[in-house]
């Protein structure tokens, strides 16, 4: 697929490009982001210039993982990392796909992560097709389902172990975002579950 741009209120989301090899280490450097994400730790230059320059760029031609560079209007800015990853074919029944995301230190608090998350959720879902949106993170991470509820997921619980993580595994909270939540309809028709 080829990349695309997406703008927001207050944002540009596009693709990463070399250029941002520079802001990406920077922002990693913030022990948050490795801990609660699965972004490498030490992260070095050379990880975010094979971030840019090879696991972006790659997703998008394979159709299967789409990265955006979350930037202020004026692209001033790296806000953080938006990123889609498809589960399995979204030509497949399963239609359905997992957001991501982390945010620069300086930049959390400002509602930027929320703003970018509705916008490439609504996408998926009026694009490409999607189904079914999943959300995951580390039990514990609260400001990561600030996010996916401010966004509009629903929260589903905890699953027991999900996340392997330096050599342990921990819980994770997971929640779902469905066409049908912003008003949109699917080619698949929902039939919710009504009993008891």
């Amino acid at each position: 697929m080829e990349a695309i741009t997406l703008t927001t209120e207050r944002l540009v989301l596009r693709p990463f490009t070399p250029a941002d090899a520079g802001a990406v280490h920077t922002a990693c450097q913030d022990p948050e982001i490795p801990r609660w994400t699965t972004v490498p730790s030490p992260y070095t230059y050379e990880h975010a210039e094979s971030f840019v320059g090879t696991v972006c760029p790659d997703g998008w031609r394979d159709d299967t993982l789409y990265n955006f560079a979350v930037t202020t209007k004026d692209g001033e800015r790296l806000v953080g990392s938006m990123g889609l990853v498809r589960l399995g074919e979204l030509k497949t029944p399963q239609r359905q796909a997992e957001l991501g995301y982390w945010t620069a230190k300086e930049m959390r608090g400002l509602g930027y992560t929320a703003e970018a998350a509705r916008a490439v959720v609504r996408w998926a879902f009026e694009e490409l097709g999607v189904e079914r949106m999943e959300w995951f993170a580390e039990a514990g991470n609260a400001g990561s389902r600030a996010v996916a509820l401010k966004a509009g997921f629903k929260m589903e619980g905890t699953l027991r172990s999900k996340i392997p993580y330096n050599g342990t595994r921990r819980d994770a909270w997971t929640g779902s975002l469905l066409p049908s939540d912003l008003g949109l309809s699917t080619e698949t028709p929902y039939l919710p579950h009504a009993g008891g």
